[in-house]
């Protein structure tokens, strides 16, 4: 399917494995800025062979149109500004996934993600096939709502305890964005 998708500031794409070092410096520049919004992490998840072991996974559920779990990277490529990943991908009847993203502290509030993920959203809706696109966000997470609204996605609920972050369960805010094309998916 896709290698990658390119934006006036952006390529977004899988890393392949020689990449996994610039993976790892993400993770340990940004380790205090997303420990609030991820999952409590171990200290060995900050390591080389973990970031490498990612990219591998990462390229086996692109293959197997599981998932996509993409870098998006400066217009050199030689720095990562946030991630993007379509994952939880179900075709058939649903035709549907999970949007998740995190942006490099040094990078946020710069429109680097509204860019990134308007590019994905076209690519999945046009090329994957989607008809809808969830992503949730805390209730406190001021930036991901004002980015998914901006991105034209449309509250559909409220999850109590919907997932563990940061070591405690936290209610989420539930969006949705249908594909504006669905009647010819």
């Amino acid at each position: 399917m896709m290698t990658e998708l390119t934006t006036a500031r952006t390529h977004i794409r899988l890393l392949s494995h020689g990449e996994a070092e610039l993976l790892l410096r993400y993770y340990l520049q940004n380790r205090e800025h997303l420990a609030p919004w991820e999952p409590a992490r171990e200290d060995d998840y900050f390591t080389l062979a973990c970031a490498q072991s990612v990219v591998v996974a990462n390229a086996r559920l692109a293959e197997a149109g599981q998932a996509f779990k993409f870098a998006i990277l400066n217009r050199e490529q030689t720095d990562i500004i946030g991630l993007c990943n379509i994952t939880n991908l179900v075709m058939g009847v649903f035709k549907a996934a999970n949007l998740g993203y995190s942006v490099a502290e040094r990078y946020q509030g710069q429109g680097y993600m509204t860019e990134a993920l308007s590019a994905l959203l076209d690519w999945v809706f046009d090329e994957v096939g989607l008809n809808r696109v969830m992503a949730n966000y805390m209730p406190h997470n001021l930036s991901s709502a004002r980015l998914l609204e901006r991105l034209g996605f449309e509250r559909e609920g409220y999850a109590k305890s919907y997932l563990k972050i940061a070591g405690a369960w936290q209610a989420h805010v539930l969006t949705a964005k249908l594909n504006p094309k669905r009647d010819s998916v």
